[in-house]
């Protein structure tokens, strides 16, 4: 059976390893010039091909991809698409993005005779090249069959949660829980280190233990070996996220206080021009707000 032309936008961090994946695969695979090049000629040179602009991406695809910064982008770029996709196209929507835009744009992709699904990742850049993320899928049972094989491409882990919608819901509840680690995390950092407990102290009893796990061992690693590449999250992307959650949590009349309290942490970074710094840093941030070093 023939398989479908995939189209990817947005080949960055995450993008670039699961392009990679899903030509790799055997699909066909349009891709669109990125700010680096560097990206776009590997995938070429795997098989893809280029585009020139997103009609032509539009109009050579069967199933587009979109993997960019968040709701602004996702929404420039498929109202940009959906006048030149063919009826019955797909766009799956992998950014982490705001639920309530994810929604509004199925709605005007339903309306353009065109399929909308939402598979918002998990993990680092590393799973993206190895084919290993987990994806939070949020879908119409029958567009999910026809996503699934491209998306096991690239994900070790697929949940599909229902409806559109519910992917990029559960994405921003996970990253609540994992920028929350990161606040407890610094916060603890800080108070053992003013009361004489050093960071390797710290971790001497904490990783063994039953508090530890993938994101705490990979959050330390900036604070215990100074590997500023083991995390790459940046701050500017923890805020994005906790801002999409906090209009997701006044959408549904939900209380967040600890929510509001972890987003300000970002965005006290972001205002200091932090923001292009990785998730791990806030431990620094933290400890200066304590008068450490």
């Amino acid at each position: 059976m023939t398989k479908p032309t995939i189209g990817f936008i947005g080949v960055g961090l995450m993008g670039h390893g699961m392009a990679k994946n899903i030509v790799e695969a055997g699909y066909p695979l349009r891709v669109m010039a990125h700010r680096k090049r560097d990206a776009i000629d590997d995938l070429i040179g795997r098989g893809a091909v280029e585009v020139s602009d997103l009609k032509e991406m539009a109009e050579q695809s069967d199933i587009i991809h979109l993997c960019v910064t968040g709701s602004p982008e996702v929404e420039a770029n498929v109202r940009a698409l959906l006048p030149s996709l063919k009826a019955g196209s797909v766009i799956v929507d992998c950014s982490t993005s705001d639920p309530v835009s994810t929604l509004k744009l199925a709605e005007e992709a339903a309306a353009a005779g065109v399929h909308f699904a939402d598979a918002p990742l998990s993990r680092t850049p590393t799973e993206a090249w190895a084919g290993t993320l987990d994806a939070m899928v949020g879908a119409e049972p029958e567009v999910f069959d026809r996503i699934k094989p491209v998306i096991e491409t690239w994900a070790g882990v697929i949940v599909h949660l229902g409806d559109v919608g519910l992917g990029h819901k559960m994405k921003l509840i996970n990253n609540f829980i994992s920028t929350g680690y990161a606040a407890i995390y610094s916060e603890a950092l800080a108070i053992a280190r003013k009361s004489g407990i050093s960071p390797e102290q710290l971790d001497s009893v904490i990783r063994p233990g039953r508090m530890s796990n993938g994101f705490y061992e990979t959050f330390m690693k900036w604070t215990l070996d100074k590997d500023e590449n083991a995390h790459k999250f940046t701050i500017t992307n923890a805020h994005k996220d906790m801002r999409y959650l906090s209009n997701l949590a006044l959408s549904v009349g939900a209380v967040n206080p600890l929510q509001s309290l972890i987003k300000n942490n970002f965005a006290a970074m972001e205002a200091v021009g932090l923001g292009d710094t990785y998730l791990p840093k806030l431990a620094d941030f933290i400890a200066a707000q304590n008068g450490l070093d």
